[in-house]
Formats: structure tokens, sequence, C-alpha cells
């Protein structure tokens, strides 16, 4: 994917978020990673509760209704915008504003799975994937919501010296380079907890940790700069 496929978006705090569309491709891969995941789970059902008579038929009934709806609902609120297959893939879904998925959200964009799958083989989803800019299906565009390639994070403590620097992926300006400074300069002063709850809201796509990471690692390459 070229630079010019990145989707720059400002955040209420300012802050300017560049987040990169997943394409159909890897979408294709993750889901079937999952529907993979979900049979596995099903047969296990099948097998246990095929001893119970016509009790196991209806609590069958009831787990697969959960499975099918429900999986990617709770996985993608719960586990910051992923499944096991998004996981696997590196890809997560996040609101059209970069804020993470709420539940509303994801029920809507899982719920109109039906509708991208009509008339089979998922085709109405892909023609509208292909067609939009950032890779939105009927789903998302009802929902608000895309999916996205998870950036790479450095893998360190927050705030641990040492780690890794990390070049901003917005244009800086004066002020932008005298807060990353200022906040370098604090950061010893600061807990964990609180590295974490100042950085979340500038890279809501990642873990509160991730972020703190992410941002200390911005700011030491910010302070190496003439």
């Amino acid at each position: 994917m070229q630079i010019d496929d990145r989707l720059a978006l400002t955040t209420p705090e300012g802050a300017t978020l560049t987040l990169l569309p997943a394409g159909p491709l890897p979408r294709m891969v993750a889901y079937g990673v999952d529907l993979v995941i979900r049979l596995m789970v099903f047969l296990c059902l099948l097998y246990v509760l095929s001893e119970l008579a016509e009790l196991g038929q209806g609590l069958l009934l009831i787990l697969v209704f959960g499975l099918e709806w429900f999986y990617p609902v709770l996985f993608e609120v719960l586990w910051r915008g992923q499944t096991p297959g998004k996981r696997l893939l590196g890809l997560a879904v996040v609101q059209d504003n970069g804020a993470p998925v709420t539940y509303s959200s994801s029920l809507v964009r899982n719920l109109l799975r039906t509708a991208d799958m009509f008339p089979g083989l998922y085709l109405a989803g892909f023609l509208c994937m292909i067609s939009d800019r950032r890779f939105r299906r009927i789903g998302d565009l009802a929902a608000g919501t895309l999916v996205i390639h998870q950036p790479a994070v450095t893998a360190t403590a927050p705030g641990a010296s040492g780690a890794a620097e990390l070049p901003p992926d917005w244009e800086l300006d004066a002020t932008d380079r005298l807060t990353l400074t200022a906040y370098l300069d604090r950061l010893p002063l600061l807990s964990s907890a609180r590295q974490a709850e100042l950085a979340a809201p500038l890279f809501p796509e990642l873990s509160p940790l991730e972020a703190a990471d992410r941002l200390a690692a911005q700011a030491r390459f910010v302070r190496g700069q003439p």
C-alpha cells in the first residue's frame, strides 16, 4: 500500500492520527481464520451436547447463534478491535474517527454481514470495499467503522530509558516539538499509569501501555533532532 493511501485524522485533543485502512485480501484471510475457529468450537459443542439428546440440540442451537453473532462483537470490543483472525493478520476495527470501536458499532457492522454477503460469496461487501477509498464494506458504512492495519510497536515498558526512538507520523510544528520535549522531561516523574492515561487518547488504536511507549519513543526522537 502506498503512503497516499494513509488516512490522516485530527483527534479532539488536536493530535494528528495516521491510519492505514486494510484492503479486502487481508480481511478475507482474517475472516477465514475466524471461520475455522468458530467451526472447531462448533464441532466440539456438537460432540459434547450430542449426549444430551433433544436438550443438547436446543442448547446447541442457542450456542451456535451466540457463536455466530457475538463472537466478533465481544472480541472486537474487549480485545481492542481484534478478533483472533484480525490479530493474526495485524488488523483492528476502529471508529471512523480513530476512536476504539463500541458495542453498538460492532453490533451493527456484524449484523449487516448478511447484507455484505448478498447475493453470495461476500459479493456486495467486496464491491463496496473496492469502490470506497477506506475499503469499508456496507456494515462499516452503516456503523461508522473501518478496519486498519495495526501499527508495529516496539515492546518496551512505558518510559523505559534507552528504548527505541520513533519518528512521529505527523508533521510537527514548533508547539508539537516543545510539548514532546516537555513531556520527555517530565517522564521520570510520571507513573506508568499516568503515562498511559496521557498517551491513550493520542493513539486510540493501541493499548494504553503501547500508546505510552510510542509517545515516549516519539518524544525521544524529537529530542534528538536539531
